[in-house]
């Protein structure tokens, strides 16, 4: 049966249509997989590319490398990737995790979101019985193992990420020439007394997230992590995984380490939030999903790890009864300070992003901000106005 919410749900089809996507089909020969690629052709149209292993005359053997017939199926690959096409089908067994490790590469290189989708034949989860029908003997935990991501989490859209980077570098320039702001800039460079001067954010906040933006559900580190493969075996994972969603942006916030989006999650949404997501210590006690951020950007020698933590310090504080010092308003909402750095930009009217539930494949290793200004103080390129 052809049942995928990237086939029969207007929402997902309409994210996946503003979005760059890999489909990478999976399963054994003569399992389904043409049929299901026809199927995602039918629905995208023009805007999609199928590049059907067969037709390169490869055929699925065991092996012990990633056979040389492969570069020219890169190569086409590539073009298409190059060329901006909106949603691209793998047609192969992808049964190697060598093989899959190029394709995330170059799905991570152009800024793909990678979707795996498996015909739904009685036997295709089935680990056991796949291993029965399938002439590479991998091991039950191999194929298990395979499937796992580094994390989880909603995948913004292409549109979507460029609306909230655009509203998070807005908030950081009209934050960096507010008055009560550069009173308190000495967290961030010398403090400023002088109005002609605005504190330069982006290049404090040094790195950012390659490309697509996403919100973290629960970090698997392809099944190393503690938990990875119970979450992925949730129902309500399986049943909303390359689904399409609408995240609400309630506010931006910034710390003296990363600049971010809280997320403010649905009833629906929480169901994929894992119970343990939002405790550091075994005594915390904050409201579930507390932690649901996306980041948008880190100090000098920070991981995008501590967008989250910053914003539970946030909750904390706010469940201590401390709401902030209302210190003004800024487009787009009024902002507060907490002390120590810590603002907050609580915006009038959310931002709706929309998103794709999906697994992120690829190293997601923090970009450089495009910025002369290497050395992540705010000081040091000031801009006089």
């Amino acid at each position: 049966s052809l049942q995928f919410p990237f086939l029969d749900d207007e929402k997902t089809i309409s994210t996946i249509k503003e979005s760059k996507t890999f489909f990478i089909l999976r399963g054994l020969p003569g399992s389904g997989k043409s049929t299901l690629a026809q199927a995602i052709q039918d629905r995208y149209k023009d805007a999609c590319k199928v590049i059907s292993v067969d037709s390169y005359k490869i055929t699925p053997l065991i092996r012990s490398a990633v056979p040389e017939e492969y570069s020219k199926v890169d190569e086409d690959l590539v073009d298409y990737c190059k060329r901006d096409i909106g949603v691209i089908v793998l047609d192969d067994t992808h049964h190697e995790r060598e093989r899959l490790d190029q394709l995330f590469d170059i799905a991570d290189k152009y800024r793909y979101k990678v979707i795996f989708a498996e015909p739904k034949t009685q036997w295709r989860m089935d680990c056991l019985q796949m291993k029965e029908k399938n002439q590479w003997k991998l091991s039950v935990e191999e194929l298990k193992k395979m499937k796992l991501s580094m994390y989880f989490g909603w995948i913004l859209s292409k549109r979507s990420s460029e609306i909230l980077r655009k509203a998070g570098q807005t908030f950081l320039d009209e934050l960096g020439s507010f008055k009560a702001f550069k009173k308190e800039s000495k967290y961030f460079a010398s403090a400023i007394e002088d109005p002609k001067i605005k504190i330069d954010l982006t290049s404090y906040f040094v790195k950012r997230p390659p490309g697509i933006l996403h919100c973290t559900t629960k970090y698997t580190e392809f099944g190393k992590a503690s938990g990875a493969e119970e979450y992925a075996q949730q129902e309500a994972v399986k049943a909303s995984y390359g689904k399409g969603f609408t995240l609400a942006i309630s506010a931006l916030f910034i710390t003296t380490k990363t600049v971010g989006a809280r997320v403010e999650l649905s009833e629906q949404q929480l169901l994929l939030w894992p119970g343990d997501a939002d405790k550091i210590l075994p005594a915390d006690n904050l409201p579930k999903g507390s932690r649901a951020h996306i980041t948008l950007g880190c100090a000098n020698g920070i991981e995008a790890v501590q967008t989250g933590l910053d914003l539970l310090e946030f909750v904390k504080l706010e469940k201590a009864g401390n709401k902030g010092d209302q210190v003004g308003e800024i487009g787009g909402g009024k902002l507060l300070y907490f002390d120590n750095g810590m603002w907050m930009l609580v915006l009038a009217k959310k931002i709706d992003v929309k998103a794709i539930f999906s697994g992120y494949y690829g190293k997601g290793k923090l970009v450089p901000t495009q910025s002369t200004n290497k050395r992540g103080s705010a000081f040091s390129s000031c801009t006089i106005i």
